[in-house]
């Protein structure tokens, strides 16, 4: 659960930095410092995946993630786009760790 998480995360701080190249010549300093922070939260998140505090700031960055459309409007749609991974993430994950747990309680025979 906590990989697919930080890997979403470590994605989303890379289109971030794109985003942030994009908004640099059309927008003023506080919307690329407001998005570099954004970028660089986003990063620091996906280091602490271990506990649930990582999973409710990384769902708050996606509304952020999202919000930043309105300085660069494609990140409306990889917001949105990443949002869906996020929650894939979640629940695909919370199920490989259900497997692993059982596994781990009931080896295979062999």
């Amino acid at each position: 659960m906590r990989v697919l998480g930080a890997a979403v995360l470590a994605m989303e701080f890379l289109v971030m930095d794109f985003a942030l190249l994009i908004a640099m010549n059309k927008h003023g300093a506080l919307a690329l410092s407001l998005g570099a922070t954004l970028a660089l939260v986003i990063l620091l998140t996906a280091g602490v995946m271990k506990k649930m505090t990582g999973w409710y700031l990384g769902t708050v960055w996606q509304l952020c993630l999202i919000a930043y459309g309105a300085v660069v409007p494609a990140m409306y749609f990889l917001g949105f786009l990443f949002a869906g991974l996020w929650v894939s993430a979640f629940l695909i994950g919370r199920k490989g760790e259900a497997v692993r747990a059982s596994l781990l309680a009931n080896p295979p025979a062999e």
